[in-house]
């Protein structure tokens, strides 16, 4: 086959995007850095594998594109931004001004246009949150100084956006007043119909579509290619709309399994071809030529650097924020990746009639720097100076797991009136032993009732033979269940649903029995990208209104004596998993161990910090408290373990960056536990 085949350049640029990513990670460094550097290898500069100018690598790179500035809008927290909308807003319009005007003085310097100045300017005013799961790692999010940064990203990425259009389209044609005010109003009208009948329409297709996740994966998708065409038709460029579009949709998909569909697309395919296509147009005597007379460069980095850090000084001296709440507002604004690399190209590929570009050769790699600099400086401080922010203060005196369990404030009956009531979904009569025993533990230190479940799939026709079978296969195993419930005495209904989808029958069966707590069985399904359980346990994660213990016994509940429970930061999850593994001692007169394991970079202050609220909460109880310094965390958990019976987690969702996904140490810690585990997670809000 010749190389120009089509077949050719996408298994090769598949190939990269699976092996390339995960080496630059392993040497701590961001993997869209590595695909950069692989576009750079693989482009004309290199071997001549990839062509820019292809037709498989323009349409993958341009849908990549518009799909970097849909995710971009998707991930910007608006429930954040309204907690705190005034000072958000304060503080986006101080780090979206002051790099913008320094971009400006740049420009001129440098003797650019006026036109291109402005653009320069837009490029430093955005911010990508690249350092946002090291904040949620070290349960700093709810600091007010955190929350702040993260709302303005909203208006930072906004205004920069609207800026590139207004300059792009000043560029393109002939520049007028008139031609201005009609442009500008375009874009007011195509905004608010984009951010207000896009929401509207999209919550009202969720609501007729129910639980058809297809159906609403191809309507985002349809939403955003229209906003894009439509951003084109008024007048300005794609990715205005693509980013109009993920915030007109934030609120419709909120963290539903549809979000997490259209961003895995986005973050194994299209987001990686658009930086390896970055690569592609990268001339390397060029780069290195602008590297060699450095000016211009050193000029970008440093007045972002420095234009950040006077935005976040003012928002400090404005709001009185501590030193550290300075610093963490800055490293976290200071990384440009997504808005600012997608912006960068659409100005670069811009021509006027005189086919004369937006900006030339000199910006497009100084941004490449920029962007390799501040996506490596930015999570690196980051990390340093959030970890001495004071963590969120819990209460000493919180209700117990039971009680909140029970304190369901939508149910028309009061909780204390109705039994504690666990639900065993049940498949495998292999494994239901061990569940079964674990659920009527819990049942009975509650008063409680335990619930056998068993879904049988449904068909088109209800007098198929086939559902008098799995009816059939269905109680027997609710009998062997009911009679391994009632050794240990608890109250026990078994239950038969007929349902379509498993996962949803699970769901809306707890629901309707007001269950407390869902007890299932491990899966060993993973996807492309490792997800922490299989699609059954992953969909009952997203639509269950109670927590989700997902088990893996090795050996009956009965017989646990040692429990370990690693911690990483105390936020409300922690809590309830401590609170979890303190019921199911009580029942076995076990003892619970807390291990708290933390890398040497963190702080004495901060460790302290951690084990004084450790020993605070459990200074009631047997529980122990023991601290490990290593900076393997997962090695350090893993070795812990094989002196203790169960370990339990609590799952950990963490939220994509730029498109990415993120680990966590709670997805390589379930990787490599040999043991028998427990894996809690909460109800989505």
């Amino acid at each position: 086959m010749s190389i120009e085949s089509p077949i050719v350049a996408f298994t090769i640029l598949i190939a990269t995007i699976l092996i390339v990513p995960p080496v630059f990670e392993k040497l701590r460094l961001p993997g869209l850095i590595g695909l950069i550097i692989a576009g750079v290898l693989l482009g004309q500069s290199g071997l001549k594998l990839l062509d820019h100018d292809s037709e498989t690598v323009k349409l993958l790179s341009e849908v990549g594109k518009i799909y970097l500035m849909f995710v971009a809008g998707l991930e910007i927290d608006l429930a954040q931004f309204r907690k705190t909308k005034n000072r958000s807003i304060g503080f986006g319009l101080l780090t979206f001004i002051v790099p913008l005007v320094t971009g400006i003085a740049i420009g001129q310097v440098f003797g650019f246009s006026w036109n291109a100045s402005l653009l320069i300017g837009s490029l430093l005013a955005s911010h990508t949150l690249l350092a946002y799961p090291i904040v949620s790692r070290l349960g700093v999010v709810n600091n007010e100084a955190v929350t702040v940064t993260i709302g303005a990203t909203i208006f930072t990425d906004t205004g920069a956006l609207l800026v590139l259009a207004v300059c792009v389209g000043i560029h393109q044609g002939e520049f007028t007043l008139l031609s201005l005010a009609s442009l500008l109003l375009g874009l007011m009208l195509y905004s608010a119909t984009v951010l207000f009948g896009f929401d509207w329409a999209g919550k009202a297709f969720f609501r007729r579509s129910g639980e058809q996740e297809g159906k609403q994966f191809l309507f985002i998708l349809l939403a955003l290619f229209v906003a894009s065409v439509g951003a084109q038709v008024v007048g300005v460029e794609k990715i205005v709309g693509a980013f109009l579009a993920g915030l007109a949709v934030n609120d419709v998909l909120g963290r539903s399994p549809s979000r997490e569909k259209v961003e895995f697309v986005g973050s194994v395919l299209f987001i990686p071809c658009f930086f390896i296509d970055m690569g592609l147009l990268i001339d390397l005597p060029a780069f290195i030529k602008t590297l060699s007379s450095i000016g211009l460069t050193i000029a970008i980095v440093a007045g972002l650097i420095g234009s950040k850090f006077v935005a976040a000084l003012l928002a400090k001296l404005l709001y009185r924020y501590s030193r550290n709440e300075l610093l963490t507002m800055w490293s976290l604004s200071l990384p440009q990746v997504a808005a600012t690399l997608a912006a960068t190209l659409v100005a670069y590929q811009a021509l006027n009639p005189a086919g004369e570009r937006l900006v030339n050769e000199d910006v497009l790699n100084s941004v490449i720097v920029l962007m390799v600099v501040t996506s490596v400086a930015g999570p690196l401080i980051t990390a340093r100076v959030a970890s001495l922010l004071p963590l969120a203060q819990t209460a000493t005196e919180e209700e117990s797991l039971l009680k909140q369990w029970e304190g369901q404030a939508h149910d028309s009956t009061p909780r204390s009136q109705l039994p504690f009531t666990v639900v065993v979904p049940l498949y495998n009569p292999q494994t239901q032993r061990y569940m079964i025993e674990l659920a009527a533990l819990i049942a009975k230190h509650s008063a409680g009732q335990v619930i056998p479940l068993a879904i049988a799939r449904s068909h088109i026709h209800m007098d198929d033979p086939q559902i008098e079978e799995v009816l059939g296969q269905s109680q027997q195993l609710l009998q062997g269940a009911s009679t391994i419930a009632q050794e240990f005495g608890v109250p026990t209904w078994a239950k038969v649903r007929i349902d379509d989808d498993v996962a949803l029958g699970i769901s809306r069966a707890s629901r309707e029995e007001n269950a407390n707590l869902i007890v299932m069985g491990w899966s060993r399904t993973f996807g492309l990208r490792a997800r922490l359980f299989g699609n059954v346990i992953d969909s009952v994660f997203w639509s269950s209104h109670c927590p989700v213990a997902v088990t893996r016994l090795l050996s009956s509940p009965t017989t646990i004596e040692r429990i370990l429970v690693p911690v990483d930061s105390l936020t409300q999850q922690t809590l309830h998993t401590i609170q979890f593994a303190q019921i199911l001692a009580t029942t076995r007169q076990a003892s619970v161990t807390l291990l708290y394991v933390c890398t040497r970079r963190v702080p004495a202050a901060q460790i302290a910090q951690v084990e004084a609220q450790l020993y605070e909460i459990t200074a009631n109880s047997a529980v122990k408290v023991q601290t490990i310094v290593q900076d393997d965390i997962v090695k350090a958990i893993v070795q812990e373990s094989n002196n203790f019976d169960l370990v339990i987690l609590h799952a950990v969702r963490q939220r994509t960056t730029a498109g990415f996904a993120v680990s966590d140490v709670t997805t390589q810690a379930i990787k490599e536990l040999t043991g028998s585990m427990i894996i809690l997670g909460e109800p989505q809000n």
